[in-house]
């Protein structure tokens, strides 16, 4: 079982959606969280340390969480998928585009 964290600024639209979205994927167990003070779920050591595989869905986010968690992030991956936030949950174009840059990298980690 893959662990898969998504990772935004607020985890209110974009790393929301994606965990709803490969929650179902079969060996994959998928949380995410984002990256503000106010995100509705903070990112913690704790989901850092959980997780095989990292998406952030902006460079900054892959900044961040490189700064603050570099002695966690050994043997891990940690990939930006590129995706502005000007989606809403769940918006179909949004899950399309989730499902095209996400499902590359799983299939590599078979």
């Amino acid at each position: 079982m893959k662990k898969v964290l998504f990772v935004c600024t607020q985890n209110r639209l974009r790393s929301p959606t994606a965990e709803n979205v490969f929650s179902n994927y079969r060996g994959i167990q998928a949380k995410s969280a984002g990256l503000d003070p106010h995100a509705k779920v903070h990112l913690t050591s704790e989901m850092v340390d959980w997780a095989d595989i990292i998406f952030v869905m902006e460079n900054i986010h892959l900044d961040k969480i490189r700064k603050k968690y570099s002695g966690k992030l050994r043997g891990k991956k940690l990939i930006c998928l590129n995706i502005p936030d000007e989606y809403d949950f769940m918006q179909s174009q949004l899950i399309e585009i989730l499902k095209d840059r996400v499902s590359k990298h799983l299939k590599a980690l078979k």
